[in-house]
């Protein structure tokens, strides 16, 4: 339904590991794709105390969350024409600061600006990027991330559905639009995050 008459081509990589950008360089090399849509949605939290922690689940969120993404977005630019568009999934954590979540919350603030950055230097090519910003939602990143069960905050946030989310940030997409957060409370969440300071504000969004 989203590609009809479109062969797909799934590849399989692991993009903690930097010999995948390798290989996705030189499968882009040689089939010379004509991309009109890039979705960044490789990603994943931990719920902890940072000091407590293990270096390894940090290390792999900004592998992950940063650089994965910084590094694909770099490699499948150059296939990308006039009214291409790339969705970048972020999250309203990157908002305010969120403590016990930090390096995620660090993670998403960084999408969150390179976002902004990149569609700003992409205006004059036709190329839109949208950065997505949704709330909680029931998936596997809650197993994942050790939140389940630990966190209060999660478990009194309205949650959001991942279907919806997925098809009105397409729309957005097409609309052309910079920033799309889903739902009223949330949207009014990120104006708050204007005009309140962070210092302040992170006795609220501690989890």
């Amino acid at each position: 339904d989203i590609l009809p008459g479109k062969t797909v081509k799934p590849i399989s990589l692991d993009l903690t590991e930097k010999e995948s950008y390798t290989e996705l360089k030189a499968i882009l090399e040689e089939n010379k794709p004509q991309v009109k849509l890039l979705i960044n949605n490789a990603g994943f939290g931990k719920l902890d105390d940072f000091a407590a922690s293990t270096y390894e689940p940090q290390m792999l969120q900004c592998d992950l969350n940063v650089r994965a993404l910084t590094v694909v977005t770099n490699l499948v630019l150059s296939y990308m024409s006039d009214s291409s568009a790339i969705i970048n999934v972020c999250s309203i954590a990157a908002f305010v600061p969120t403590p016990n979540m930090t390096v995620y919350c660090s993670t998403k603030a960084y999408v969150y600006s390179f976002s902004k950055s990149l569609r700003f230097e992409l205006k004059d090519r036709g190329i839109n990027v949208l950065a997505v910003c949704p709330g909680p939602m029931a998936t596997e990143f809650l197993d994942v991330a050790n939140i389940t069960g630990r966190s209060k905050t999660f478990d009194t946030l309205p949650y959001c559905k991942a279907d919806q989310v997925a098809e009105k940030a397409l729309k957005a997409a097409k609309k052309g639009r910079g920033i799309y957060t889903n739902k009223l409370l949330y949207k009014f969440y990120r104006l708050l995050a204007k005009v309140i300071p962070h210092g302040l504000f992170m006795y609220f969004t501690r989890t």
